[in-house]
């Protein structure tokens, strides 16, 4: 089993990345299951029920969100008939609506897709290793691989729960920061760990909102609007896994990564 993961998509400049791109590297790498995270989609912020829809289409099998997940009020009218999109599962479950994970068949086989967010500099929520642990046990006895993707602030989070998760899932894979990392690994016991996969948006904003605004906030601590740096190049960032059929095991993982800098090659 190949899994194709795709980072944030941060507004219009990463739709239209991520409409260009896929196609091709579904085509190059011809990966059974391919999971995007969509909470900076629309805007920046959230995600629509248009672009939910657009990027289904593009190719994505499911969509992860993060702590941007209620950022657009739209989603909370059409989350409970959206059932490939996946928010955080430790969002107060039993409070809130929507799923924290999803089950996808791969041919006879079947992946679970799960999707945490972090605590430390992120707003409140749920323990993700208590309602990670709970999860994946409930999980491990239905399917045959589970994916999660931890939408967290700090290295230290999610190096600690990939470790503590080590052996119990197939990938854990880090969104939110933006900035793709050089830690690609399988860590003891099979399951493939990458800190942070990156995004797919503007290559020369930061983290895709424009930068003078950024900058601005950080000279004068004077509330800034952020918006989505719209002029730019564009980026895009992802990473693939390979999974033994058999045990459920990660083999391999690699990085992906197209902007101005890293060409694509076909």
């Amino acid at each position: 089993m190949r899994i194709l993961f795709v980072g944030d998509v941060m507004g219009k400049p990463g739709q239209e990345m991520l409409k260009q791109y896929l196609p091709l590297l579904k085509r190059k790498y011809q990966p059974q299951v391919t999971i995007v995270n969509g909470e900076n989609a629309t805007r920046g912020r959230g995600i629509n029920e248009k672009v939910y829809k657009e990027i289904l289409k593009a190719g994505a099998d499911v969509l992860t969100m993060g702590n941007h997940t209620w950022d657009n009020p739209e989603l909370q009218t059409f989350i409970g008939r959206a059932p490939k999109l996946v928010r955080p599962a430790n969002f107060s479950a039993n409070k809130v609506p929507g799923q924290g994970y999803t089950i996808i068949k791969v041919n006879q086989l079947k992946l679970g897709v799960v999707n945490l967010v972090g605590r430390v500099f992120m707003n409140p929520s749920d323990d993700p290793f208590a309602i990670g642990e709970a999860l994946i046990a409930k999980l491990a006895k239905q399917v045959d691989a589970i994916f999660v993707d931890f939408h967290a602030e700090t290295t230290s989070e999610k190096e600690a729960f990939a470790w503590y998760f080590a052996g119990k899932v197939s990938a854990v894979v880090g969104t939110h920061t933006h900035v793709q990392t050089n830690d690609a690994r399988i860590l003891p016991g099979g399951t493939a760990y990458l800190t942070d996969v990156g995004f797919t948006g503007p290559y020369d904003g930061i983290l895709g909102m424009k930068r003078a605004n950024v900058i601005e906030r950080f000279l004068t601590q004077m509330p800034t609007r952020f918006e989505v740096d719209t002029e730019s190049q564009t980026t895009l960032g992802a990473c693939l896994i390979e999974v033994d059929d058999a045990s459920g095991k990660a083999k391999s993982i690699q990085t992906i990564q197209i902007n101005p800098d890293h060409p694509w090659l076909d």
